[in-house]
């Protein structure tokens, strides 16, 4: 047609555009926009509101808001193309600026202006009031119904920790689809919901609805954070089915599940298997190594990273210096620690401070571990300090001991645990006076422990156990069992001392 000196039409540009956002091509884009102009058409709004996708598609808002601004009027489309753009390109305030003027040219905006716009709120930490702002305004334009909007308000509500008003628009709506279904299960993934997130998937199971690479990716988590290695393997039966198992963010997920789990080999497999990996995916399987007591597996997987150019960041030297904590590697741990500022020029932070002190402490360093705690520039935290009074307890160091619990008494007043640790410290060394002092603390100041509880899968089945629980059907059985064993480990085990078992 160039050849020919033919001009085009705006049909075959508009399909030329068409093609292009299917990619997208910004290149060939970039080509079909010379043209759009050289035949003036550069003001037609449609091929404006095509160019406007394109460039936001790429990336290139800046583009995106030249082709807006060229065209000779605004519509509905145009509008609410520039207003995704923006929204999908972490613009969020000014994609709310943008439909602010949109009111005012008197264009109102349509179900995708509104879902595109609350997607830019759910991104933005300080937008909850825009958002229930712009709630109001799908009631009042009367899109409730429609299934993606009332999605992307739930993953607003979600995001910003309203769970209960998520729940509430899913309870509400007439018409449960499957994308309904993926925005309240994933909801519940983000605000640690876990067993709520698994009844609406069996549910969406028997209505037999399809769940997206992305809800499939917040179930596994799911599942590794309850140690449900049953469901964890039909998940990941069902992404190799619906071909989403090569996806990174779900390679990711596999990893993480099978670790909690304790099936290693298999988070090793699924990490072998990515298509790609990013950061996260190395310090996932890092820190599997590390809590499935594979310390030196780590540590090589460690080197890999770094021979492979990879540049770890603070999570990632956490997950080291983790695994060099449970391998009791002091040593090692020494030279990590050091290598994040030498190396890489990272400023240890309070979470890999913790990791040192605890390393020290497990080693009986606890002299080494109280002169790094006290070159913290930060406020040392309750993590720290208990991490410190388990040591000190361990190796009966009640000196430092006790200064560590006065320190917790005063970050966490409420908490148990200092009071525990520390009554249990002086009972190993026979201080029963200090036992009955701390004890005496304990209840005067009121405080209350946590009844502590755990689940355990059988069976395709998820049993929940709370201490002095007598509620499960087969608690008769459950408590002859564990008399039994308690009895045979005092029988079998008469040499250690009576507070560990």
């Amino acid at each position: 047609m160039n050849s020919l000196r033919i001009k085009p039409t705006k049909f075959i540009l508009c399909r030329v555009l068409s093609s292009c956002l299917k990619a997208p091509d910004i290149f060939l884009g970039l080509q079909v926009h010379a043209h759009v102009i050289q035949a003036g058409y550069e003001a037609n709004v449609y091929l404006g509101s095509k160019l406007v996708d394109l460039y936001s598609k790429s990336g290139e808002t800046g583009d995106a808001w030249r082709a807006f601004n060229g065209l000779g009027e605004h519509d509905l489309v145009s509008w609410t193309s520039i207003i995704s753009g923006f929204a999908q390109n972490g613009r969020g305030w000014e994609a709310l600026l943008l439909l602010k003027e949109m009111f005012k040219a008197d264009v109102r905006p349509s179900s995708h202006t509104f879902a595109s716009i609350i997607s830019a709120c759910k991104r933005l930490e300080e937008a909850y009031e825009e958002g229930q702002s712009l709630h109001a305004q799908v009631i009042k334009s009367g899109f409730e119904p429609n299934s993606f909007v009332i999605s992307s308000l739930i993953d607003f509500y979600s995001k910003h920790g309203e769970i209960e008003q998520a729940l509430s628009l899913f309870d509400l709506s007439s018409e449960k689809d499957t994308i309904l279904y993926n925005s309240i299960i994933s909801g519940f993934s983000q605000n640690m919901l876990k067993e709520e997130a698994l009844k609406l998937f069996l549910e969406m199971q028997e209505k037999e609805m399809k769940p997206t690479g992305f809800t499939l990716a917040s179930l596994l988590n799911t599942s590794g954070g309850l140690a449900l290695l049953h469901l964890g393997k039909l998940i990941h039966s069902l992404l190799i089915k619906l071909g989403w198992d090569m996806n990174m963010a779900v390679s990711g997920s596999l990893v993480d599940m099978y670790s909690k789990c304790g099936i290693i080999d298999e988070a090793r497999r699924a990490f072998d298997c990515a298509p790609e990996r990013n950061s996260i995916m190395w310090t996932s399987m890092i820190t599997g190594y590390a809590q499935n007591g594979r310390g030196l597996d780590s540590l090589q997987l460690f080197e890999k990273l770094v021979e492979e150019g990879g540049e770890p960041d603070h999570i990632c030297f956490t997950a080291i210096l983790t695994a060099c904590n449970h391998g009791g590697f002091l040593d090692k741990g020494i030279h990590y620690f050091e290598l994040m500022t030498s190396e890489y020029g990272l400023v240890p932070e309070l979470d890999q401070y913790a990791c040192m002190v605890d390393l020290y402490g497990r080693t009986g360093r606890l002299r080494e571990a109280k002169e790094l705690m006290e070159t913290i520039t930060l406020e040392p935290n309750a993590v720290l300090w208990s991490s410190f009074l388990s040591s000190c307890r361990t190796y009966g160091e009640m000196k430092l001991g006790k200064e560590a619990a006065m320190k917790l008494y005063e970050l966490e007043p409420k908490s148990s645990a200092p009071y525990i640790t520390l009554a249990s410290a002086f009972a190993v060394v026979g201080m029963w006076d200090e036992v009955a002092e701390v004890r005496g603390m304990w209840k005067q100041k009121g405080v209350k422990k946590s009844a502590g509880w755990s689940w355990l899968e059988v069976g395709n089945m998820v049993h929940l156990f709370l201490v002095g629980d007598k509620s499960h059907t087969e608690s008769r059985e459950i408590y002859s069992t564990l008399n039994l064993m308690t009895l045979q480990m005092k029988e079998g085990f008469w040499h250690l001392d009576e507070h560990l078992l």
